[in-house]
Order: C-alpha cells, then structure tokens, then sequence
C-alpha cells in the first residue's frame, strides 16, 4: 500500500523548518507535519563533536565535510547541507559533502511506516515572486533502484508559511499530501499536481516519469501556482532545498549521491 500522510502539529518549538510526514496507508488521505529545529539540530550535533571520528566507507571518505550525527550540517557556498534524521526509528545514516554539486549520503534504514530523514543541500533566497525573472534549478543523481523514497525540491515561501514540492524521482511506496488536481505541462516535463494542508498549504508536483538528471524551471512552478490557480499572491521565496525523502531501505545501505547540481536565480 503507498504511504499516506496524517496530521501533527509540533508547536512546543518555534517553527524554524517544516517537511512533510509520510505514513503507510491510503495515499492523500491526509498529512502530519514536524518542525525542523534548527536549536536542537546544533545541540544534538554538538553532543556528537570531538566524541567519535565519523567513518565512510567509499569516495566520500575523503570528503570535505562528513557527519554522522542525527542533525549534523555541513556548510559550502551559499548551501547548508543537512543530514537530517528527524524521522521515528531512523538508522545510521553518513552525509558527506564536497560542494553542492558532490555530496551524498549512506542511508540504512528500515522499511517500517514514515519518512526517516530528508538529506538535503539548501539554499536561502528571501525576495518576493513578482522580482525575479527567472529561477531555474539543473541535477544529476545516482540513486538505488528499490527501497521506499523520493527525490525532491521542497521550496519554502514566506518563511515556513507555503510549501511547494517537487519530485523528480520516486521509488516504492510512497505519496504526496493532499489528492490530485491534475496534470501541467511545462518546459516538456509533466507533473501530477497535488493540493494539500498540513497546517500550512503544501502543493507538490511529481513528475509523471522519473528522471535522475534534468532541469526544473521552479519560477514557471511557482508562477502557475500564482497566476493561473491563485493560491497565493507574491509571497517571498524564502529557500529552495534539494534532497531525498528516506523512508526505507530494506535496513541495508544504499548510497545516495548528486554528482551535480545548481540553482540560478
């Protein structure tokens, strides 16, 4: 059965960073959301620091960064890069990263139900829609061919306020928030577009065949949203991330890995 989406609000924290919660069960029927903490994030990387040296098997052995610890981050440019396990009953998972376009994780995890981390590289933007002329995003991935996962861009609009998702490869069982509204057509990709709330509005786009490198024109996405279904109007383009959503792996290790990727703006 693909996983569905049931709802949670954790708002014993300041909101700083929102993703969405998958669970087994009927896909759409709902949606559950945790706030990314960045605080404790820090504090439990903290704990990790000086304690241990992280090990990787494989080229990322020589990264610049690697981390191992459940919130560890990683800094390069203008990207932070997360490792992010925030999932219950996550595994060992390594980020390692040498720039944007080349970094990676070793993700072990089980394929029990809900989403176990989102490594991602993000970017901050902070202008309004209506400013800018052009946003457009470029990958190549190397992914596993099973487990339960997807690729994908989760944009963030006036801070934590409207999510918009991308997914541009998509594994096993899993599913957006929210329930259809139908196909769109841009720049020769074509994206079943869902609506969802998830105590905020989320809207996803999921490529109707899967690509492991591409383009994506993320203002066209954002603009169609605006003008041609008006559920919003000239919100600020706060960050553009760019990741996997890990739910399983069949708790053996598969390697996730950009070999390049660029956002422009």
């Amino acid at each position: 059965m693909p996983q569905s989406q049931t709802s949670k609000r954790f708002d014993d924290f300041p909101p700083s960073r929102r993703i969405t919660v998958l669970t087994h069960g009927m896909k759409g029927s709902g949606a559950m959301t945790r706030t990314r903490k960045k605080l404790l994030r820090l504090a439990v990387a903290g704990l990790f620091a000086g304690s241990a040296t992280l090990v990787a098997i494989g080229p990322a052995a020589a990264a610049d960064c690697e981390t191992s610890a459940q919130y560890g981050e990683c800094t390069s440019g203008s990207y932070t890069f997360y490792n992010d396990e925030w999932g219950s009953g996550y595994g060992p998972q390594t980020l390692w990263e040498d720039s944007a376009g080349d970094w990676g994780v070793y993700s072990t995890q089980p394929s029990t139900s809900g989403v176990k981390a989102y490594p991602d590289a993000a970017r901050p933007i902070g202008d309004s829609l209506d400013s800018l002329s052009s946003v457009t995003s470029s990958f190549g991935i190397s992914v596993p061919s099973s487990g339960n996962w997807e690729a994908a861009y989760d944009i963030w609009l006036n801070s934590t306020s409207i999510e918009v998702m991308v997914w541009t490869d998509t594994v096993g069982d899993v599913g957006p928030a929210g329930s259809s509204i139908g196909d769109l057509t841009l720049n020769g990709n074509t994206w079943d577009v869902y609506v969802g709330n998830v105590g905020h509005p989320v809207y996803s786009f999921v490529r109707t065949s899967n690509e492991t490198s591409g383009s994506v024109n993320i203002l066209g996405l954002l603009d169609w949203l605006q003008n041609t279904k008006g559920y919003f109007s000239d919100p600020t383009l706060s960050t553009v991330d760019f990741g996997w959503e890990i739910s399983g792996t069949g708790d053996v290790q598969e390697d996730f890995t950009v070999n390049s990727y660029s956002l422009s703006y």
